[in-house]
């Protein structure tokens, strides 16, 4: 059995907004605290929407989560990105234990067909985000 951890389930993609904007000086990406993921899921055949839905249902709110965002891929019937911004590595940690969160781990394990890309990051400022 693959054990998944939510830093591998929801990896990722929430930090793709702040990552792909414009970084500010040194100073200020050494010192943001901030604590980003982006990643990439494989749903198996035909999942994909099913597995969208689940990564979505947080129902009782992410504490320290400035950025939570999925996508699905256009040139990927089968893939799903997720990028996520934190306040800090702490944050995202302590966000392992959300009961929501647990049970989206648990309900996604047998749709996901595989794990791509992973990359953790700091943001350093963007739209929505305090930098």
């Amino acid at each position: 059995m693959m054990t998944i951890h939510r830093r591998s389930l929801v990896s990722g993609a929430v930090a793709l907004a702040a990552a792909s904007s414009v970084a500010g000086p040194a100073s200020a990406r050494e010192t943001s605290g901030m604590y980003g993921l982006i990643g990439k899921f494989s749903a198996t055949p035909g999942k994909r929407d099913e597995l969208i839905e689940i990564l979505l249902g947080h129902e009782d709110g992410m504490p320290g989560c400035l950025s939570y965002v999925v996508f699905k891929d256009p040139q990927d019937a089968d893939a799903v990105w997720i990028s996520e911004v934190w306040t800090d590595s702490a944050a995202h940690q302590a966000s392992l234990s959300i009961p929501s969160v647990k049970e989206a781990i648990a309900k996604a394990r047998p749709i996901i067909a595989s794990f791509g890309e992973h990359h953790e990051l700091e943001p350093v400022g963007g739209i929505g985000l305090a930098g």
